[in-house]
């Protein structure tokens, strides 16, 4: 049973079963689901196969979340997934894990997501875009849209720093923000007039240009990477857990419908998609903001100001879910002995990893500063899916490693669907490896950079 304090690691589980299944919807919801349909339409050609995009991205989120939920069942720690692979497969795959998180796919996210809220702030304050320096020294400059970006991240770490109960304020109500947000194009889209002849074409002629068998499976594989980047970071609930009430029962209870509520809500946003645009519309929308060009056909120019107030509430509530979740990685591995001994010190009054929380800023401000967070991300694509693999992977280790271990809340559909899972993410992974080369072998790259590293911590441990 859940203590009210977790001794062990000097966190207090203060989170409620409420707070964690926002922090699951939040860290999902960025502002992904209002852009990247556009690359996916013209990708894939077929308003049949950008829905089955989603189809198939929300089926395997749902399954993953679900297998997730036995392990975070079974080991209820601050660290999650990084705590997942320590022990099913040993400390290195942990690090490796912790590492690329740290280095790229958390940290860089949380900066591409600040600059996203920069962005659409510019739409409101035309002296906040990325043309409009502060100071400039040579190539090197300060812009108003990355002081923003800067400002934005101190400012959520410094509130994740007063308390885990702060953070998870913050959080519920700008997750509760964006659903209502999402529900609202959704609601009034059902009702409101397309583009003439919009619907009849995208509905009467569903399958259009899709060329069944092989190609069917590329295209819809390869147009995957943008619906499971919009739809990724639901892990983060995992990451604190140690921080979470009765987390063998929460922690489950808030992947599963998490997941399955954003799920439900991008699939009925890209419906009204192809009901208020024709398909043309939506590969070119201007910058790729679906969102915006479908609210125009509900609200008509003021739209360009609804949608850009919808995507800083959306993309607020994502960074603070994601710097809340994050840190409590680092924290787990400098536990560990694997990450800077202070990271693992929490603050002795308000029992939060504030050093974690810290260092995690300093690293996402200096990539929202270089501006390479994005090629970092494009390059890690394989990486997360790879993990993903992996840790589900785990779930049959344990079983067998550990058949005695506590297991409240048993993975749905054992072994069948995690294993289709694997064979799916598998299949996507060499599909990326041949026809987007230059996307993965960099990201296998960083991840083995890593392992000269994880034996330097083991010696400086050991020493």
């Amino acid at each position: 049973m859940a203590t009210n304090r977790a001794v062990e690691s000097g966190l207090v589980r203060g989170l409620g079963a409420l707070d964690a299944t926002t922090i699951v919807m939040g860290s999902m919801i960025g502002s992904g689901v209002f852009i990247v349909s556009a690359d996916i339409a013209r990708q894939v050609q077929s308003p049949g196969l950008l829905m089955m995009t989603w189809v198939v991205t929300a089926v395997m989120t749902l399954i993953a979340a679900l297998s997730y939920g036995e392990l975070a069942a079974m080991m209820p720690q601050a660290g999650g997934q990084y705590v997942y692979l320590r022990e099913a497969f040993g400390p290195l795959w942990g690090f490796l894990y912790g590492w690329t998180l740290f280095l790229v796919i958390q940290t860089g996210t949380i900066a591409a997501v600040a600059v996203a809220f920069a962005k659409f702030a510019g739409v409101f304050f035309p002296a906040i875009a990325s043309d409009r320096f502060l100071a400039r020294v040579g190539p090197l400059g300060l812009s108003t849209q990355q002081a923003l970006a800067v400002a934005v991240l101190v400012l959520l770490t410094w509130v994740n720093t007063r308390g885990v109960r702060a953070g998870a304020a913050v959080q519920n109500v700008f997750t509760i923000a964006k659903v209502g947000a999402l529900l609202g194009l959704i609601g009034f889209g059902l009702f409101a007039r397309g583009a003439p002849g919009a619907a009849e074409e995208n509905f009467g002629g569903f399958w259009r240009n899709a060329e069944w068998g092989w190609t069917a499976v590329r295209l819809v594989g390869v147009a995957m990477v943008g619906a499971l980047f919009s739809s990724d970071a639901w892990n983060n609930v995992t990451f604190a857990a140690g921080e979470i009430k009765n987390p063998r029962r929460n922690v489950p209870l808030a992947l599963g419908l998490g997941v399955g509520i954003v799920s439900a809500l991008y699939l009925a946003a890209n419906l009204i998609y192809l009901k208020l645009l024709p398909l043309e519309a939506i590969q070119t929308a201007p910058e790729d903001r679906v969102a915006t060009a479908a609210a125009a056909q509900i609200f008509g120019p003021v739209a360009v100001q609804i949608m850009a107030a919808a995507i800083m509430v959306s993309t607020f509530g994502c960074i603070n879910g994601m710097v809340l979740a994050g840190a409590r990685v680092y924290y787990a591995m400098a536990l560990d002995g694997l990450f800077f001994r202070a990271v693992g010190k929490p603050d002795p009054r308000r029992h939060t990893p504030t050093v974690s929380l810290a260092v995690q800023c300093v690293w996402a401000c200096l990539l929202t500063l270089t501006g390479t967070y994005s090629d970092l991300l494009d390059y890690v694509i394989f990486a997360v899916l790879l993990f993903y693999m992996l840790t589900i992977g785990g779930l049959f280790v344990l079983r067998r490693k550990r058949p005695e271990a506590p297991r409240p809340y048993r993975a749905i559909g054992y072994p069948a669907l995690p294993a289709l899972y694997i064979a799916a993410a598998g299949l996507i992974e060499a599909l990326l490896l041949v026809y987007k080369p230059r996307y993965t072998w960099p990201g296998l790259i960083l991840v083995l950079l890593g392992v000269p590293v994880y034996l330097v911590w083991r010696r400086k441990r050991a020493a």
